[in-house]
Protein backbone atom coordinates (compact mmCIF):
# COMPACT_ATOMS: atom_id res chain seq x y z
CA UNK A 1 0.00 0.00 0.00
CA UNK A 2 2.60 2.31 -0.82
CA UNK A 3 1.18 3.99 -3.06
CA UNK A 4 -2.04 5.11 -0.93
CA UNK A 5 0.41 6.40 1.86
CA UNK A 6 1.93 8.68 -1.05
CA UNK A 7 -1.03 10.11 -2.79
CA UNK A 8 -2.99 10.81 0.38
CA UNK A 9 -1.12 12.56 3.33
CA UNK A 10 -4.19 14.89 3.42
CA UNK A 11 -6.68 12.29 3.88
CA UNK A 12 -5.19 10.64 6.79
CA UNK A 13 -5.75 13.83 8.59
CA UNK A 14 -9.60 13.96 7.99
CA UNK A 15 -12.01 14.03 10.90
CA UNK A 16 -14.44 11.79 11.36
CA UNK A 17 -17.52 13.40 13.15
CA UNK A 18 -20.04 11.13 14.89
CA UNK A 19 -22.99 11.85 17.02
CA UNK A 20 -23.36 12.15 20.39
CA UNK A 21 -24.23 14.24 23.75
CA UNK A 22 -22.01 17.45 25.16
CA UNK A 23 -21.95 19.61 27.69
CA UNK A 24 -20.42 23.37 27.81
CA UNK A 25 -20.04 26.34 29.93
CA UNK A 26 -20.44 29.97 28.21
CA UNK A 27 -19.22 33.35 28.91
CA UNK A 28 -18.97 36.87 27.39
CA UNK A 29 -20.74 40.02 26.98
CA UNK A 30 -23.86 41.35 26.82
CA UNK A 31 -25.85 44.39 25.54
CA UNK A 32 -29.12 45.14 27.34
CA UNK A 33 -31.74 47.39 25.36
CA UNK A 34 -34.41 48.37 27.41
CA UNK A 35 -37.46 50.20 25.79
CA UNK A 36 -37.19 53.71 25.90
CA UNK A 37 -33.97 54.22 28.03
CA UNK A 38 -31.15 55.59 26.55
CA UNK A 39 -28.69 54.41 29.51
CA UNK A 40 -27.91 51.00 28.72
CA UNK A 41 -24.49 50.01 29.68
CA UNK A 42 -22.47 46.86 28.78
CA UNK A 43 -22.70 43.94 30.62
CA UNK A 44 -21.78 40.08 30.78
CA UNK A 45 -23.03 36.69 30.79
CA UNK A 46 -22.47 33.30 31.90
CA UNK A 47 -23.94 29.80 31.35
CA UNK A 48 -24.06 26.22 30.56
CA UNK A 49 -25.50 24.15 28.06
CA UNK A 50 -26.08 20.67 27.78
CA UNK A 51 -27.43 18.69 24.16
CA UNK A 52 -26.97 16.18 21.66
CA UNK A 53 -25.35 16.92 18.30
CA UNK A 54 -27.35 14.46 15.26
CA UNK A 55 -24.12 15.39 13.55
CA UNK A 56 -25.89 18.62 11.08
CA UNK A 57 -29.01 19.37 13.69
CA UNK A 58 -28.53 19.52 17.26
CA UNK A 59 -31.07 20.26 20.19
CA UNK A 60 -29.54 21.48 23.49
CA UNK A 61 -30.80 22.89 26.69
CA UNK A 62 -29.37 26.37 28.01
CA UNK A 63 -29.15 28.43 30.74
CA UNK A 64 -27.72 31.58 31.22
CA UNK A 65 -27.11 34.19 33.35
CA UNK A 66 -26.69 38.06 32.64
CA UNK A 67 -25.96 41.03 34.21
CA UNK A 68 -26.40 44.68 33.34
CA UNK A 69 -26.05 48.32 35.21
CA UNK A 70 -29.02 50.29 33.36
CA UNK A 71 -31.70 52.95 34.54
CA UNK A 72 -28.81 53.54 37.64
CA UNK A 73 -29.30 50.18 39.42
CA UNK A 74 -28.04 46.42 38.14
CA UNK A 75 -30.38 44.51 36.14
CA UNK A 76 -29.86 40.58 36.41
CA UNK A 77 -31.65 37.89 34.31
CA UNK A 78 -32.15 33.97 34.42
CA UNK A 79 -33.09 32.71 31.33
CA UNK A 80 -33.79 29.17 30.64
CA UNK A 81 -33.54 27.82 26.54
CA UNK A 82 -34.15 24.71 24.52
CA UNK A 83 -32.11 25.42 21.24
CA UNK A 84 -32.32 23.89 17.97
CA UNK A 85 -29.63 24.43 15.72
CA UNK A 86 -27.91 23.24 12.66
CA UNK A 87 -24.24 22.61 11.97
CA UNK A 88 -23.12 23.11 8.33
CA UNK A 89 -20.09 20.52 8.56
CA UNK A 90 -17.23 20.37 5.91
CA UNK A 91 -15.78 17.07 4.93
CA UNK A 92 -12.55 16.63 6.93
CA UNK A 93 -12.92 20.18 8.23
CA UNK A 94 -13.02 20.71 12.41
CA UNK A 95 -14.86 24.64 11.60
CA UNK A 96 -18.56 23.87 11.32
CA UNK A 97 -20.41 27.27 11.16
CA UNK A 98 -23.74 27.35 12.38
CA UNK A 99 -27.30 28.97 12.72
CA UNK A 100 -30.42 28.48 15.42
CA UNK A 101 -33.43 29.33 17.37
CA UNK A 102 -34.73 28.75 20.66
CA UNK A 103 -37.25 29.39 22.86
CA UNK A 104 -37.52 29.48 26.94
CA UNK A 105 -38.45 31.91 29.53
CA UNK A 106 -36.24 34.69 31.07
CA UNK A 107 -36.66 36.30 34.44
CA UNK A 108 -36.03 40.34 34.14
CA UNK A 109 -35.77 41.30 38.29
CA UNK A 110 -39.11 43.46 38.90
CA UNK A 111 -40.68 42.54 35.52
CA UNK A 112 -41.15 38.68 36.65
CA UNK A 113 -40.17 35.65 34.52
CA UNK A 114 -41.56 36.34 30.68
CA UNK A 115 -41.84 34.00 27.75
CA UNK A 116 -38.54 35.00 25.44
CA UNK A 117 -36.96 33.50 22.34
CA UNK A 118 -33.59 33.66 20.88
CA UNK A 119 -31.47 33.60 17.50
CA UNK A 120 -28.14 32.46 17.10
CA UNK A 121 -25.54 32.56 14.55
CA UNK A 122 -22.13 31.43 15.24
CA UNK A 123 -19.08 29.05 14.43
CA UNK A 124 -17.69 25.57 16.23
CA UNK A 125 -14.10 24.20 16.04
CA UNK A 126 -13.78 20.83 17.21
CA UNK A 127 -11.17 19.46 18.62
CA UNK A 128 -9.32 15.88 18.05
CA UNK A 129 -9.56 14.74 21.90
CA UNK A 130 -13.77 15.64 21.79
CA UNK A 131 -13.56 19.71 23.45
CA UNK A 132 -14.47 22.26 21.62
CA UNK A 133 -14.90 25.93 21.48
CA UNK A 134 -17.78 27.70 20.24
CA UNK A 135 -18.23 31.87 19.16
CA UNK A 136 -21.93 32.68 19.06
CA UNK A 137 -24.28 35.79 18.38
CA UNK A 138 -27.31 35.74 20.44
CA UNK A 139 -30.36 37.99 20.13
CA UNK A 140 -32.16 37.42 22.66
CA UNK A 141 -36.42 38.62 22.75
CA UNK A 142 -37.66 39.08 26.11
CA UNK A 143 -42.01 39.91 25.92
CA UNK A 144 -42.51 41.91 28.37
CA UNK A 145 -46.46 43.61 28.51
CA UNK A 146 -45.60 44.64 25.03
CA UNK A 147 -42.58 46.42 25.16
CA UNK A 148 -39.68 43.92 24.46
CA UNK A 149 -36.58 43.90 25.57
CA UNK A 150 -33.60 42.97 23.82
CA UNK A 151 -30.29 41.54 24.82
CA UNK A 152 -27.38 41.15 22.21
CA UNK A 153 -25.11 38.91 23.80
CA UNK A 154 -21.19 37.79 22.17
CA UNK A 155 -20.66 34.29 23.98
CA UNK A 156 -17.23 32.32 23.49
CA UNK A 157 -19.11 28.34 24.89
CA UNK A 158 -16.06 25.52 25.61
CA UNK A 159 -17.35 22.13 25.75
CA UNK A 160 -16.37 18.35 25.52
CA UNK A 161 -18.71 15.75 23.59
CA UNK A 162 -18.52 12.45 24.51
CA UNK A 163 -17.93 9.69 21.82
CA UNK A 164 -15.91 11.98 19.34
CA UNK A 165 -13.19 9.47 18.01
CA UNK A 166 -9.58 10.88 17.58
CA UNK A 167 -8.23 12.18 14.60
CA UNK A 168 -8.04 8.78 12.13
CA UNK A 169 -4.45 8.17 11.06
CA UNK A 170 -3.17 5.67 8.00
CA UNK A 171 -2.01 2.58 8.86
CA UNK A 172 1.37 1.81 8.38
CA UNK A 173 2.25 -0.01 4.74
CA UNK A 174 1.42 -3.99 4.60
CA UNK A 175 4.79 -5.50 3.82
CA UNK A 176 3.86 -7.00 -0.06
CA UNK A 177 5.92 -10.00 -1.60
CA UNK A 178 8.86 -8.69 -4.21
CA UNK A 179 6.76 -10.54 -7.10
CA UNK A 180 3.77 -8.39 -6.25
CA UNK A 181 2.69 -4.92 -7.34
CA UNK A 182 0.19 -2.77 -5.32
CA UNK A 183 -1.02 0.37 -6.28
CA UNK A 184 -4.23 2.77 -4.81
CA UNK A 185 -6.59 5.08 -6.32
CA UNK A 186 -9.27 7.38 -4.38
CA UNK A 187 -11.78 8.55 -5.66
CA UNK A 188 -14.46 11.57 -4.01
CA UNK A 189 -17.56 10.70 -2.37
CA UNK A 190 -20.61 8.93 -4.16
CA UNK A 191 -18.17 9.52 -7.44
CA UNK A 192 -16.76 6.99 -9.62
CA UNK A 193 -15.22 9.50 -12.16
CA UNK A 194 -11.12 9.26 -12.08
CA UNK A 195 -9.25 12.41 -11.25
CA UNK A 196 -6.29 13.66 -12.07
CA UNK A 197 -3.76 11.95 -9.11
CA UNK A 198 -5.97 8.84 -9.48
CA UNK A 199 -5.30 9.48 -13.68
CA UNK A 200 -1.38 9.71 -12.53
CA UNK A 201 -1.52 6.28 -10.41
CA UNK A 202 -2.76 4.24 -13.41
CA UNK A 203 -0.32 5.52 -15.13
CA UNK A 204 2.14 4.52 -13.03
CA UNK A 205 0.59 1.21 -12.73
CA UNK A 206 0.47 0.54 -16.48
CA UNK A 207 4.36 1.56 -17.14
CA UNK A 208 5.19 -0.89 -14.44
CA UNK A 209 3.12 -4.00 -15.56
CA UNK A 210 4.13 -3.20 -19.27
CA UNK A 211 7.80 -2.74 -18.31
CA UNK A 212 8.06 -5.99 -16.16
CA UNK A 213 6.16 -7.48 -18.85
CA UNK A 214 3.14 -8.66 -16.21
CA UNK A 215 -0.08 -10.60 -17.61
CA UNK A 216 -2.12 -10.63 -14.59
CA UNK A 217 -3.80 -7.70 -12.46
CA UNK A 218 -6.43 -7.26 -10.02
CA UNK A 219 -8.85 -4.55 -9.72
CA UNK A 220 -10.82 -4.08 -6.59
CA UNK A 221 -13.20 -1.45 -5.95
CA UNK A 222 -14.29 -0.72 -2.24
CA UNK A 223 -16.94 1.70 -0.65
CA UNK A 224 -17.05 3.65 2.36
CA UNK A 225 -20.12 2.85 4.85
CA UNK A 226 -22.13 5.92 4.32
CA UNK A 227 -24.45 4.36 2.16
CA UNK A 228 -26.16 0.95 1.83
CA UNK A 229 -24.56 -2.52 1.29
CA UNK A 230 -26.51 -2.45 -2.01
CA UNK A 231 -25.78 0.39 -3.69
CA UNK A 232 -21.84 0.35 -1.96
CA UNK A 233 -21.38 -2.87 -3.84
CA UNK A 234 -22.48 -1.30 -7.20
CA UNK A 235 -20.49 1.74 -6.57
CA UNK A 236 -17.73 -0.13 -5.92
CA UNK A 237 -18.28 -1.86 -9.36
CA UNK A 238 -18.16 0.98 -11.04
CA UNK A 239 -15.19 2.07 -9.20
CA UNK A 240 -13.49 -1.04 -10.21
CA UNK A 241 -14.48 -0.64 -14.09
CA UNK A 242 -13.84 2.97 -14.40
CA UNK A 243 -10.08 2.08 -13.78
CA UNK A 244 -10.14 -0.96 -15.26
CA UNK A 245 -10.67 1.52 -18.90
CA UNK A 246 -8.36 3.75 -17.89
CA UNK A 247 -5.83 0.57 -18.12
CA UNK A 248 -7.45 -0.30 -21.35
CA UNK A 249 -6.63 3.08 -22.77
CA UNK A 250 -2.85 2.96 -21.05
CA UNK A 251 -2.40 0.02 -23.16
CA UNK A 252 -3.43 -2.83 -20.48
CA UNK A 253 -5.07 -5.78 -22.24
CA UNK A 254 -8.85 -6.18 -21.05
CA UNK A 255 -8.00 -10.01 -20.99
CA UNK A 256 -5.15 -9.24 -18.04
CA UNK A 257 -7.46 -7.33 -15.85
CA UNK A 258 -9.22 -9.48 -13.32
CA UNK A 259 -12.08 -7.18 -12.04
CA UNK A 260 -13.90 -7.51 -8.33
CA UNK A 261 -16.01 -5.28 -5.66
CA UNK A 262 -16.18 -5.71 -2.33
CA UNK A 263 -18.44 -2.80 -1.32
CA UNK A 264 -17.98 -1.62 2.17
CA UNK A 265 -16.42 -5.21 3.55
CA UNK A 266 -12.95 -4.44 3.82
CA UNK A 267 -12.44 -0.90 4.66
CA UNK A 268 -8.75 -0.12 4.96
CA UNK A 269 -9.99 2.26 7.99
CA UNK A 270 -12.71 0.79 10.08
CA UNK A 271 -15.47 3.04 10.97
CA UNK A 272 -18.98 3.15 12.48
CA UNK A 273 -21.82 2.74 9.81
CA UNK A 274 -22.89 6.00 7.86
CA UNK A 275 -19.30 7.68 8.84
CA UNK A 276 -17.86 8.82 5.64
CA UNK A 277 -14.05 8.05 5.38
CA UNK A 278 -12.00 8.99 2.16
CA UNK A 279 -9.20 6.27 2.55
CA UNK A 280 -12.20 3.73 1.97
CA UNK A 281 -13.47 5.40 -1.29
CA UNK A 282 -10.91 3.64 -3.61
CA UNK A 283 -10.01 0.29 -6.04
CA UNK A 284 -6.70 -1.23 -5.42
CA UNK A 285 -4.46 -2.67 -8.42
CA UNK A 286 -2.64 -5.64 -7.69
CA UNK A 287 0.30 -6.90 -10.59
CA UNK A 288 0.86 -10.25 -10.45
Amino acid sequence: MMAAAALAPSLAQAQTNTPGFYVGVEGGLNWLDLPRTSSEKLGFGLGGVVGYDFVGPRLELEGVWRKNKAVGRNIDQFGGFVNGLYDFTFEGSPLSPHVGIGVGVNHVDSRGTKFAMQGIVGVRYQFDNGLFASADYKLVDTFVSGRDIYDHSAMLTLGYKFGQPARVEAPPPAPVPAARQSYVVFFDFDRADITQPAMQTIQQAAASAKAGNRTSLSVTGHADRSGGDTYNMALSMRRANAVKDALVRQGISPAAIQVLARGESEPLVPTADGVREPQNRRVEIVIN
